[in-house]
């Protein structure tokens, strides 16, 4: 049995250093966490910001002008076509 309480105990220890070295890790981290270091690094110059394009102007329509309408045409009084009777006798006479 007393290989057995050596190895029990054995195991106690090591979890005991073990939960002492984690404290010790936390509080390592608290402390590097305060710490601020000043940055070495050059500020990095503004960057030129794009303008935007100025938006082109629309051009309106002029306002219609009411234009005068001309007086409409008189209409032609067409003359009735001819009975065709004349056409037939000028192809009798050529004969």
């Amino acid at each position: 049995m007393s290989t057995e309480t050596n190895n029990d105990s054995f195991i106690e220890n090591m979890l005991a250093t073990i939960k002492e070295i984690q404290g010790e890790l936390n509080e390592l981290k608290i402390i590097k966490s305060g710490i601020l270091k000043k940055s070495t690094k050059r500020k990095t110059a503004r960057r030129t910001v794009k303008r935007k394009t100025a938006r082109r102007t629309v051009k309106r329509k002029t306002a219609r002008r009411t234009v005068k309408r001309k007086t409409a045409r008189r209409t032609v009084k067409r003359k009735t076509a001819r009975r065709g009777t004349k056409a037939k006798r000028k192809t009798n006479r050529r004969r």
